[in-house]
């Protein structure tokens, strides 16, 4: 059963509200949102709006309403200002009707300072807002979260380049734990429909939105599911549908996991990664006091820093042993409930969404990622 709406359609709620306001068309207490290439529209709830600077500026507020107990944007303030900017008569083409800014409390990535925000949130904005933008304007849209830097700190957003603020991410309209059986029943519809159209050669699993987007960016040209932490159900469904190999595309602090048998992933399900990296470093003889210090840390983005700066070729050394022991482990696992000759390939990315490392089968596929 679907749970509620992702944060894109909130901030497309209170987007379009504001513009509207701007524009003096009347407030609602709810907004229409149209869904990309579907035919639907979702009611999102809208708090609040009023005019700003002069009546140059409208102020637009909702609470997002993902439905998900888990989920650190339940009930997250919204705030969108929008404004219009007169198109120069020198350069008459809407180039960009939508500059999308990114205000207090709404994450950037480090290496470039852009907005981090998914292509599916672009296109709900341009979907809701391009009808009420008044012509030979382009629309100027500040996105703000009160609270979204407090709540950054109690993400992973970090360890993935992403700063000052929470991430507008979301590849659907409806919102699935990934914790929860949906999104699992998701995930193995996804994959049914790739096998039914003739995709058994090689699928790519990927376990969020960060591992998603990667996949994207390096122009994949294999399906691509997002599996949320359903890893080991989902490998094995793999295997009863005849596909031939699995490319697991992941964050090291996630696939870590599955070096020392742990097959769901969530959090309050099971931890382990440091334990799970430091019978690793025991077997690459790391030194003792190495291992110590690996112990008393909260994350293996850490330890990894520790390991490099200590010795580079070890650091990768262990974490090409690292990947290797996720697919023999994989492996192991779905062979445990079906008998099988389905290859899985471990590619690891580090916090800086590079592709860092792989398993021997992974050294095989690796090609199909389209390096810097």
């Amino acid at each position: 059963m679907k749970k509620g709406f992702s944060l894109p359609l909130w901030v497309a709620g209170a987007a379009r509200s504001a513009l509207k306001k701007l524009v003096g068309l009347p407030f609602e207490n709810y907004e229409l949102i149209k869904i990309p290439d579907k035919r639907k529209e979702i009611k999102i709830e809208i708090h609040s709006v009023g005019l700003l600077k002069d009546k140059s500026h409208a102020l637009g507020i909702s609470f997002a309403k993902s439905g998900l107990d888990l989920d650190i944007t339940q009930n997250l303030e919204i705030w969108t200002i929008a404004s219009l900017e007169k198109i120069s008569l020198n350069d008459p083409v809407q180039t960009i009707p939508i500059n999308i800014i990114a205000g207090s409390g709404v994450g950037i990535r480090k290496d470039t300072s852009e907005i981090c925000i998914s292509d599916f949130a672009k296109e709900v904005l341009h979907e809701n807002l391009l009808d009420i933008i008044p012509k030979g304007f382009n629309l100027k849209l500040e996105i703000i979260f009160p609270n979204g830097k407090f709540l950054a700190e109690r993400t992973s957003n970090k360890s993935f380049g992403i700063v000052d603020g929470l991430s507008i991410i979301g590849t659907s309209a409806e919102t699935y734990s990934s914790a929860s059986p949906d999104q699992l029943e998701e995930a193995k519809t996804k994959l049914a429909k790739f096998t039914q159209d003739g995709f058994k050669e090689e699928v790519v699993f990927v376990i969020g939105e960060n591992g998603f987007n990667l996949a994207k960016t390096h122009n994949v040209n294999l399906p691509i599911i997002k599996i949320g932490n359903w890893i080991g159900p989902l490998l094995v469904d793999a295997a009863i549908k005849k596909v031939k190999t699995i490319i697991l595309l992941g964050y090291h602090g996630k696939l870590i996991k599955l070096a020392g048998g742990i097959f769901h992933t969530h959090n309050h399900l099971a931890d382990a990664r440091i334990e799970i990296l430091v019978y690793l470093a025991v077997q690459e003889k790391v030194p003792i006091k190495i291992i110590e210090k690996l112990s008393q840390l909260n994350n293996i983005e850490d330890a990894l820093l520790i390991l490099e700066k200590f010795n580079q070729s070890l650091a990768d050394r262990l974490f090409k042993n690292l990947s290797s022991t996720i697919e023999k482990r994989s492996i192991a696992y779905v062979n445990r409930y079906v008998k099988t000759n389905m290859e899985i390939a471990s590619i690891i990315f580090d916090r800086n969404r590079k592709i860092r490392w792989t398993g021997i089968c992974g050294n095989k596929y690796i090609s199909y990622f389209q390096l810097d």
